[in-house]
């Protein structure tokens, strides 16, 4: 058989992936999956076999718009492409697991979080499902109808289960497949609490330009936040073990990667959970800090993986996302401030500053251990970047909360700042609460936090023309990325409400980002004449808008 008649035979996939960086690299792995099967990718729809949809579920808008692509693709399938298989994976299968397949029943196979790493096999029996099933001459379903029963059926989930059960690692009941009695015809195969994370040996295709990759160190939460689902779709907090994450990251920086972006739902955790007889019951910062207290001088830890990725031969940067301001130690602070590759750079959601607020959001922090935490981070690391999130709008926030909340922005002047409009999540604390708030009230609170961070964002801006600033280039800059878009983040919150408002000068750019800048987040450096793509390079800051800088090579 010819080489050509092979290639004919192979199956060929697409992959939409939704959500934040911790989804995209499920969807790196389930693309590892399928090249390790023999398939061939397809960034075109009309040429897939089977299509893969990696869903987001962290707020309403995110879930819409999961259901909306689901749709979509089944429309366009039904349409032009009717043997091609549909599969829906992520956080939407794991959350609404029980009748997702009776409401989608356009849709082949549902996987979740812990059938990742399969995704090859189930691919080749989803494409076998499909030339068994007869094309449905039934009404397309519509997104309002799947959307509004999804609500329906978080309103009667119980999410106070995760908060009074201690110990949900590695447990039978939770992570068992549950055999789900449906009329629908699609193949299911979704456990009832994940409890899978990848480790280096794991087919990986990376999706991220070659110059930096996500790292991720754990899996899951052990928080009992009152607005958040993350613990219901993705499980209680599971480590990696530390000597796996280094040979991961001895890896890629072999590849050439300039910056590891370490993430999971709360780094600022790691390892705690791999202690002996662990308890979860030490998320607060008390107990987290008695916790640390007890651990030897080579148990795996946030400040020991730094170290050891720090001492790795190589020109790299480590980046630490998703932070939690309850477990910020000394120890950890100390760390970063004595390694040289772990850019000046926190990550590190707040959510709101009064303290009524923080009670009712389950925050596990107050008003003074905040400000405590932020000054201790900016004396210990100089020239520290934080950046934060907060809700606005969230159940029984007055205007005087509000109030006190735009105080601490200002007082604060964090260097890089998202908000949220507060998303009701049935099935949560919060979605439960009395004083729920209007749209049009968030709304204003949004506009009002977001100019208030406008203004302060271009003054520390302008602060810095006339600096020199080392940078990682991207690549050439685009007309759009000039012109500025509006940026918006599942997990950063909104991040620009508008382009910049000074013109850029004409000539040829090319983006970088500084320590300061995480990427798809945060803001850029445009470089005007030549850099070095993928790689390092000094700069002279010699312009600003309000989000970004307009540098010259050096």
């Amino acid at each position: 058989m010819s080489n050509s008649a092979t290639a004919r035979k192979q199956t060929t996939v697409g992959l939409v992936s939704l959500g934040c960086a911790k989804n995209l690299v499920d969807s790196e792995i389930m693309l590892g999956s399928l090249i390790a099967d023999g398939m061939i990718l397809t960034n075109d729809p009309a040429k897939a076999d089977a299509l893969i949809i990696n869903t987001c579920s962290f707020i309403d808008a995110a879930q819409e718009e999961s259901v909306e692509q689901i749709l979509e693709s089944a429309t366009y399938r039904d349409s032009k492409h009717r043997h091609q298989a549909l599969i829906v994976a992520g956080c939407l299968s794991q959350r609404f697991r029980e009748e997702l397949p009776k409401l989608l029943p356009e849709v082949d196979a549902f996987m979740g979080i812990d059938q990742v790493a399969q995704a090859g096999s189930l691919v080749r029996l989803a494409i076998a499902q499909r030339s068994t099933r007869t094309p449905s001459l039934a009404p397309a379903t519509k997104k309002e109808s799947v959307t509004a029963r999804l609500a329906k059926l978080d309103a009667g989930s119980n999410h106070a289960k995760h908060d009074s059960t201690e110990n949900l690692r590695g447990t039978p009941r939770f992570n068992k497949t549950k055999t789900v009695a449906t009329k629908s015809p699609a193949l299911f195969d979704v456990t009832r609490r994940p409890a899978y994370i990848p480790d280096h040996t794991t087919p990986r295709f990376r999706l991220t330009p070659s110059h930096y990759a996500y790292v991720k160190i754990a899996e899951g939460c052990n928080h009992p936040c009152s607005f958040c689902t993350i613990p219901q779709m993705r499980g209680s907090h599971r480590s990696r073990p530390m000597d796996d994450i280094v040979a991961e990251a001895k890896r890629l920086i072999s590849e050439g990667v300039r910056e590891l972006n370490l993430i999971s739902q709360d780094s600022t955790y790691y390892g705690m959970d791999l202690r002996q007889e662990h308890s979860r019951a030490i998320s607060s910062p008390e107990r987290f800090n008695a916790a640390a207290a007890t651990l030897t001088a080579d148990a795996p830890s946030l400040p020991n993986l730094l170290r050891a990725l720090n001492s790795l031969r190589g020109d790299f940067w480590i980046r630490l996302l998703y932070t939690h301001p309850a477990h910020w130690t000394d120890t950890l602070i100390e760390t970063i401030a004595r390694c040289p590759k772990v850019a000046r750079y926190v990550d590190m959601p707040l959510q709101h500053i009064h303290d009524n607020m923080l009670e009712r959001m389950r925050r596990e922090t107050d008003s003074r251990h905040i400000t405590d935490v932020i000054r201790r981070i900016r004396a210990g690391i100089p020239g520290i970047t934080v950046r934060t999130t907060f809700i606005v709008g969230f159940p029984g926030e007055t205007e005087s909360a509000f109030e006190s909340l735009m105080e601490f922005i200002r007082q604060t002047r964090f260097d890089r700042l998202g908000i949220f409009k507060y998303s009701k999540e049935e099935g949560t604390r919060a979605g439960n609460m009395a004083g729920q708030i209007s749209e049009s009230v968030k709304r204003k609170r949004h506009a009002r936090a977001m100019a208030e961070q406008r203004k302060i964002a271009s003054e520390l801006n302008a602060a810095k023309v006339g600096q020199k600033r080392f940078v990682l280039v991207e690549r050439e800059a685009t007309e759009k990325d000039l012109t500025g878009a509006q940026i918006h983040s599942w997990e950063h919150g909104f991040i620009r409400t508008s382009g910049p408002t000074t013109p850029m000068p004409s000539g040829r750019y090319f983006q970088a980002r500084s320590d300061a800048d995480a990427p798809d987040i945060d803001g850029r450096v445009y470089v005007r004449g030549r850099a070095p793509v993928g790689d390092f390079c000094w700069v002279k800051i010699v312009g600003q808008t309000d989000y970004d800088l307009i540098a010259e090579p050096i």
